[in-house]
């Protein structure tokens, strides 16, 4: 005859516990990192003929296989004839202020680095539960599946520590994409081929998850038809 298993059941002290211990948990917030500066991209809608040049040096930089990518040319077309339009949208990780893959990473692996505010990620802490990537409004963490780990755009963390820009950015040949303080950008004050002085750079286009979210640290030169009416 097998063993009788017994199920040791939580007593009535214990109990009473888990209420507090629930309310604990709920009452735990993450307190966002405040970097010395804040980077950000800019993307000019307007400029950008979807080359997609940024796209490969990134999935060359990163050596990533045909799926993941961590920065992502959009062709958006619409209109009737012959009033028609098409512009392009290009976004990777924004590096958020409030990044909402941060606080669900159940082991550390993704942190903000208070110099720069760059998102980084160490993908050999990941155990692939896959959680950032269900939190992020943006669609940034991508999924290895043969790694069997989630990987993101750091931004080329080891390019930037020497003075030089992201892979995605020097690949640009319209020069409609670049970093910078991500203040002075939204200010449309920092020195760029991305804008001209009389663009008006913008935090939201079409179909784009709420800034109000995370606080995304990107802004763009919106084709007309991208323009959001807030």
């Amino acid at each position: 005859m097998a063993e009788k298993k017994v199920i040791n059941k939580l007593t009535l002290s214990a109990k009473a516990q888990v209420k507090d211990a629930q309310a604990l948990r709920d009452a735990t917030v993450y307190k966002p990192v405040k970097p010395v500066q804040q980077l950000g991209f800019i993307h000019n809608n307007m400029d950008c003929i979807g080359c997609r040049a940024c796209e490969i040096a990134c999935k060359d930089k990163n050596g990533l296989a045909p799926g993941p990518r961590f920065r992502r040319v959009m062709y958006i077309e619409g209109g009737t004839f012959p009033e028609v339009f098409a512009y392009k949208v290009n976004m990777s990780c924004n590096h958020c202020a409030e990044p909402a893959c941060l606080p669900v990473c159940p082991t550390g692996a993704i942190w903000k680095r208070a110099d720069n505010g760059v998102v980084d990620i160490d993908s050999s802490l990941c155990i692939g539960c896959r959680r950032c990537e269900a939190a992020c409004p943006y669609g940034a963490p991508q999924f290895d599946v043969k790694e069997n780990v989630v990987k993101k755009c750091n931004m080329c963390i080891d390019e930037l520590e020497v003075g030089r820009k992201p892979y995605c950015v020097d690949a640009c040949m319209m020069r409609v994409l670049d970093i910078g303080p991500i203040d002075k950008l939204r200010a449309g004050t920092h020195p760029t081929k991305a804008m001209t002085p009389n663009d008006k750079p913008v935090r939201q286009v079409k179909n784009m998850a709420n800034p109000e979210l995370t606080n995304p640290s990107i802004v763009f030169v919106a084709h007309p038809q991208g323009k959001v009416n807030l």
